[in-house]
């Protein structure tokens, strides 16, 4: 299958927001399954649409994930919104594997037209979710900053994070271990991924614009 590899960058504040909100919405799905024994693995985020990785939750190699890229917009030009993001990807993931355009990181892409895929009704702990998050996590007009807009699980004790980085001129991916001095690391992480002297280039990587390793931090 053909890599795809365009890059990400510049994106608008709308594309951004767009993207930090559906990754607050979906980042429960990481330890509840989707469906059957299918775990969220990964938002990540790309101009125009969002690829959702779906497997299992001890999977440990970008060849048993499956990534579905699924567009920002309806045919109104209107932004979708997180649940039904949730429900086409419960669908796709419910069914056999459709036929993969081409890979991204190793992994499976499948380019979703949302025409020809009835969402998934919401489950019941979908609206015990939405009862809790509202309470618990109201919405502020302040969203954290850097703000979150993707992850991937790149190891049983690792992850990739995707930050919208001001003087970037678009998304800087964070690698993060799950243990060690979590706190701290939270803490410093938005200073950490603004020091220019941190950022590599990931040609393998076409989420972001650059990479920051502080799993040695």
């Amino acid at each position: 299958m053909p890599e795809l590899d365009q890059r990400v960058s510049g994106l608008c504040g709308e594309t951004v927001e767009q993207q930090a909100y559906l990754t607050r919405f979906l980042l429960d799905y990481t330890v509840m399954p989707l469906v059957g024994r299918t775990f969220l693995r990964g938002v990540l985020p790309t101009r125009e649409a969002v690829r959702i990785v779906t497997g299992a939750a001890d999977a440990e190699t970008a060849r048993e994930l499956v990534a579905y890229e699924i567009p920002l917009s309806d045919d109104d030009d209107e932004p979708v919104t997180a649940p039904l993001v949730l429900g086409w990807t419960r669908a796709l993931a419910s069914g056999g594997l459709p036929r993969p355009d081409g890979s991204v990181m190793g992994m499976a892409l499948v380019r979703v037209d949302t025409a020809d895929v009835e969402p998934a009704p919401p489950a019941r702990t979908d609206r015990a979710l939405r009862v809790l998050r509202t309470l618990a996590w109201p919405f502020v007009e302040t969203p954290p900053n850097p703000a979150l807009c993707g992850f991937l699980f790149t190891g049983p004790d690792s992850m990739r994070l995707y930050l919208a980085v001001e003087e970037a001129d678009g998304l800087i991916a964070a690698d993060v271990r799950l243990t060690g001095a979590l706190t701290a690391l939270l803490a410093a992480l938005p200073a950490l991924v603004g020091e220019k002297e941190r950022w590599v280039a990931d040609k393998a990587d076409p989420h972001c614009v650059h990479a920051v390793d502080l799993t040695t931090w």
